[in-house]
C-alpha cells in the first residue's frame, strides 16, 4: 500500500497486436530491451482481486500472487518498500525499519512496516528477497513489474531519504530488465525527473489528477503514465486534462473485484 489517500492493497502477451514502443534501457551493464504498456489504453486496476477485464482494457496491473491475462499487457504489483499488513515475520529483524526506542516504523495508514533499505548491505538482502517475486512475474508471463512504497522514505520519520530510495529502486530495475520486464515508478512524482539514472519505464501515478500532478509525470515519461484516480472529482480534473493522451480509470480505494459491494469503475 501507499500514501495517504493514494495507496491500496496488495500468458505471454500478443505481441504484434500490443507491440507498443520498445524502449532500450542502460540502466545496467548491459542494455535491456522491454517493451512498455500502450499508451492511451484501456487499463484496469485489479490488486485488490482479480476478475475478468471489462470490454476495450489492453492493460491490467494485479497482484505477483495472481495470473496474467492472456492476451493482454501484465503488469505485476509488489509491494517493494514495506511488509504486507501482518506479514513482518516475513523478514528478517533488522530489515525492519525501527525508531530510537527499537520499536517497528509502520505507515499508519495501512498498517505496513517499512522496510529498512538504509545501507547498501541490507538493500541486497531486500532486494534479493523482492527480486525473487520479480523472477515469479517473468515465470507467469506478466510484462511489467510494479515495486510499490517508492515513497516510503517520506513516511520514515527522515529514518530513509530520497537516495535510499533511488540506490533500491536501482537495484530492482536492474533485475527487472535482467528478467525482460519493463518497470515503472509508482508515485513519488518529485523523483519523476530522475527517472533515466534509476531505470524506470513507466509511471503508474496514483491521484495526480486530483493533485495536479500528472504533469511532473508525464514532463519524465511522456506518455508512458497510467493514472488511477480514486474520486469522481479526481478523474473528472485528470480526463479534462489528459484523457486524450493517457491511461486514466477510476477505481474504489480498496481496489474491490467486480462483483462486490464496493466495486467502482470509471473511466473518461
Amino acid at each position: 500500500m501507499s500514501t495517504t489517500p493514494r495507496k491500496v492493497v496488495g500468458a505471454a502477451v500478443g505481441v504484434a497486436a500490443l507491440a507498443g514502443a520498445l524502449l532500450v534501457q542502460a540502466g545496467t551493464s548491459q542494455a535491456s530491451a522491454v517493451q512498455l504498456p500502450p499508451a492511451h489504453a484501456g487499463f484496469d486496476y485489479q490488486i485488490g482481486g482479480a476478475y475478468t477485464p471489462p470490454s476495450g482494457v489492453k492493460v491490467v496491473t494485479r497482484d505477483h500472487s495472481a495470473a496474467p491475462v492472456t492476451g493482454l499487457y501484465n503488469i505485476c504489483y509488489v509491494n517493494a518498500f514495506q511488509a504486507q499488513p501482518g506479514a513482518e515475520g516475513d523478514w528478517a529483524s533488522d530489515l525492519l525499519l525501527r525508531d530510537s526506542a527499537g520499536k517497528v516504523v509502520y505507515d499508519k495508514n495501512w498498517g505496513e512496516a517499512l522496510l529498512d533499505i538504509s545501507s547498501d548491505a541490507k538493500r541486497k538482502r531486500i532486494a534479493d528477497k523482492i527480486g525473487a517475486l520479480i523472477d515469479s512475474c517473468r515465470d507467469k508471463g506478466f510484462q511489467a513489474v510494479e515495486p510499490d512504497n517508492y515513497d516510503s522514505y517520506t513516511r520514515s520519520g527522515r529514518r530513509l531519504t530520497a537516495n535510499n530510495a533511488q540506490a533500491f529502486i536501482k537495484l530492482l530495475s536492474a533485475r527487472a530488465h535482467t528478467d525482460g520486464l519493463a518497470i515503472a515508478q509508482k508515485n513519488t512524482s518529485e523523483l519523476a525527473g530522475n527517472r533515466a539514472a534509476n531505470g524506470l519505464d513507466f509511471a503508474v501515478a496514483e491521484e495526480c489528477g486530483a493533485y495536479d500532478e500528472c504533469g511532473d509525470y508525464t514532463s519524465a515519461f511522456g506518455d508512458s503514465v497510467i493514472v488511477i484516480e480514486y474520486t469522481d472529482s479526481g478523474r473528472s480534473k485528470a480526463c479534462r486534462s489528459w484523457g486524450g493522451t493517457l491511461s486514466i480509470v477510476q477505481r474504489d480505494l480498496d481496489v474491490s473485484p467486480a462483483g462486490s459491494s464496493g466495486y467502482v469503475r470509471k473511466t473518461c
